[in-house]
């Protein structure tokens, strides 16, 4: 739509955020006319070009093909024009005929501080007429209002709701019209059915819609400071009402002629099972940060004790092999940490493999002095695979320290590049570099572990070369899984491509794949 205003128009810039904030809510409109709205646009040549189109969901449709983009009919360029111009309401005389069915039409202004920028066209397709019901009557006269507050630049108000709704109400969903002083004057059958969940007995028809409610919340019931000004018709906005186990999700869009309120148009919908599912979801969420929270407690727990036995040990071989067990557990309880700290089962590795980084040089390096620099972003690593990355990673930094840098020191830089689902990270020392035979053995318990975890949980490859300028450098290739963080709908509630929980233990069948002594 901003490429094509554009490319056609002279619309200063708070004017086109004025006509997006009309689209992001015109669907209300088409809704309750039964009518297709086409937002046609003057362009530079006097002429005009369809930069929106919405269709109804209550009624069918006159436009079976897209028409944004498209110039307008000749039929339709004079009353467009006129409504531009004189910034009124035009009204064909006659239904227009297109071959198949009868068509409706108005063109709208779009006023924007005196000034009409635009002009919709509402237009009905009038194939299936019959005798129009009560509901339809009022669904029609509602659109009407909002279509009049459009050509006098009341509407779309400034403060109303934005950003997206969850469980925002359509208009099938249940409709009430109020009258300046918050009085029902017609409710749908679909709102009378949700009020009645709520606990209202009777029809609202003639009753304050704010005393009923006021009525149906329990004392002791939290309410949201909007609810007042919604259910009066007062303020543009959504809000919740909660009572008896029912949630009913309200919003309201006022009214006014000239600047005078007049009433509002209340739209509400059920969302009872929405937000218990809301719930339960939280409540999961909730439980599985506790699970990382503790399982991050317990393996801290086990890396003090392996800690405490390493100092107590005078075998050097076995206080090293303590030191490399506890340093793969609190690796692993790094990453539980930063899952304990999130909803989603993603984890930000660049945050989590700071911290590990500096405590696998420490450990390994013992007197010599070891640098450790780390450059590129790695981005945000699935659960299920950011432990089997930091403990390749950790194994690898450890590794370089302890055979490449024991003696002299030296610096450790891992390099990490990351396109899509493929990360590529360069562990690089300048130690002694590599022996004869080349890449190691992978006899030790160390390198098992990182060729089982690439193999396995990263699905990747690894390799070693000889660093330019002396050195080694390890390259892993590792294809992660695609993100899935939950994303909450606009409407319907289900969160979407939730992430299993990741192992509390070493991923992978990791004890079939070792030989341990």
């Amino acid at each position: 739509m901003s490429d094509l205003i554009q490319a056609h128009g002279d619309l200063r810039s708070a004017e086109m955020d004025w006509l997006h904030l009309l689209v992001g809510d015109w669907q209300v409109i088409s809704d309750l006319a039964f009518a297709d709205l086409v937002l046609w646009l003057p362009t530079r040549d006097d002429d005009f070009v369809a930069v929106a189109h919405c269709r109804p969901s209550t009624g069918a449709t006159v436009h079976y093909e897209d028409v944004v983009g498209r110039r307008a009919p000749e039929g339709q360029v004079a009353a467009l024009g006129q409504a531009l111009t004189g910034g009124v309401i035009r009204r064909s005389r006659e239904p227009r005929w297109n071959g198949s069915y009868a068509i409706r039409e108005e063109a709208i202004p779009v006023v924007r501080d005196g000034k009409a920028i635009a002009v919709i066209a509402r237009e009905t397709n009038l194939g299936a007429s019959r005798t129009p019901s009560r509901l339809e009557i009022n669904y029609v006269e509602a659109a009407d209002d909002l279509c009049s507050m459009i050509a006098t630049g009341e509407y779309p108000s400034m403060n109303s709701a934005t950003g997206r709704l969850r469980g925002a109400p359509r208009v099938g969903d249940g409709l009430v019209r109020l009258n300046g002083e918050g009085e029902v004057l017609y409710a749908s059958p679909n709102a009378l059915s949700c009020f009645h969940r709520l606990g209202v007995l009777g029809n609202l028809v003639g009753h304050s819609l704010a005393e009923v409610v006021t009525g149906l919340i329990d004392e002791a019931e939290l309410v949201d400071e909007s609810l007042p000004l919604v259910v009066m018709g007062r303020a543009a906005w959504r809000t919740d009402i909660e009572s008896r186990g029912v949630s009913l999700s309200l919003r309201a869009i006022p009214l006014t002629e000239k600047g005078a309120r007049m009433g509002a148009v209340l739209l509400c919908r059920d969302v009872s099972e929405l937000r218990r599912r809301e719930q339960e979801l939280v409540t999961k969420d909730a439980t599985i940060r506790e699970i990382h929270h503790r399982v991050k407690n317990n393996l801290q727990t086990v890396a003090a004790l392996l800690r405490l036995q390493a100092r107590r040990t005078t075998s050097d071989d076995a206080r090293l092999a303590l030191e490399e067990a506890m340093r793969r557990v609190a690796t692993i309880a790094t990453v539980h940490e930063a899952l304990s700290q999130t909803i989603d089962e993603v984890v930000d590795f660049d945050e989590v493999f700071g911290r590990t980084l500096r405590l696998a040089a420490d450990v390994a390096s013992g007197e010599q002095s070891v640098r450790t620099v780390r450059e590129g972003s790695f981005g945000p690593v699935p659960a299920t695979e950011a432990t089997a990355l930091a403990v390749v990673l950790t194994e690898l930094v450890a590794n370089a320290v302890e055979h490449g840098l024991a003696e002299t020191g030296g610096t450790v830089r891992i390099l990490a590049e990351r396109d899509g689902t493929r990360l590529v990270v360069r562990v690089i020392d300048d130690g002694v570099g590599m022996g004869p035979l080349g890449s190691p053995s992978g006899t030790g318990l160390g390198m098992q572990i990182v060729r089982t975890l690439v193999a396995g949980e990263l699905r990747g490859t690894i390799e070693w070369h000889h660093a330019d300028g002396g050195g080694t450098e390890v390259r892993i290739v590792a294809r992660l899984a695609p993100l899935r963080i939950s994303v909450q709908d606009g409407g319907d509630g289900a969160d979407e491509g939730r992430a299993a929980p990741p192992s509390v233990v070493l991923p992978g069948k990791m004890d079939e794949a070792l030989e341990v002594e």
